[in-house]
């Protein structure tokens, strides 16, 4: 008899590996080495991208605060100060919302804003 080593259990990695890079083009659906070593590189993508997409996220909110800002006359790193200096907790989530979809609460928020900056020294 010849000595048998994780016989089934290593047959349902191989599926499991494979089930996981079904879609993927070539051998790498179809090759277990080459799928292993494709789904552990999707994985690491899938994890930096998680993260990234938050800073991208964060990135486009301040570009329309930016944009909503402007056409008031304040900067949007003045517009932040004052809030800061204001003690207004809102994030940048929403203030973009609120500057899309209810402009007149924002101009409220502005005004709060201005209120309280700093003389300028």
């Amino acid at each position: 008899m010849p000595k048998v080593r994780f016989g089934a259990a290593r047959h349902r990695k191989k599926v499991r590996i494979r089930r996981a890079a079904q879609g993927y083009r070539g051998g790498r659906s179809k090759l277990y080495r080459t799928s292993k070593e494709a789904i552990l590189r999707a994985g690491v993508y899938a994890y930096r991208d998680r993260h990234a997409r938050k800073a991208q996220f964060r990135l486009l909110w301040i570009t329309r605060l930016t944009a909503a800002c402007r056409q008031r006359g304040i900067s949007y790193s003045r517009f932040i100060s004052g809030l800061v200096q204001a003690s207004v907790i809102i994030n940048r989530k929403w203030l973009s919302e609120i500057a899309i979809h209810d402009p007149t609460a924002f101009d409220l928020i502005v005004e709060i804003s201005k209120k309280h900056q700093r003389a300028a020294a």
